[in-house]
């Protein structure tokens, strides 16, 4: 019974030292994270303007990159196409 409780007693030890690193870890990430700058950042969009098709809308934007038209299907809202506009 003295051998186990001694197990017990490295186990339960080795464990706590494990939750303390593993906090210690986490905090340095979230401390790392907060201070570097973030890879994304937000694009500003400019909606030129929006026209209706039979069965399509036709959105202008500008910004996030080249000036572009994204065609929407309007019962799914999904995106059917895009046509890049050259400047």
């Amino acid at each position: 019974m003295g051998g186990s409780m001694r197990a017990l007693k490295v186990l339960t030890i080795a464990m706590g030292l494990m939750i303390l690193a593993g906090t210690g870890l986490l905090v340095a990430v979230i401390i790392h994270r907060a201070a570097s700058p973030s890879a994304t950042a937000p694009v500003a969009l400019v909606l030129n303007g929006i026209a209706a098709t039979q069965d399509r809308l036709a959105v202008q934007l500008q910004g996030g990159g080249a000036d572009r038209v994204v065609l929407v299907d309007p019962h799914s809202g999904a995106v059917v196409g895009r046509i890049g506009l050259k400047p």
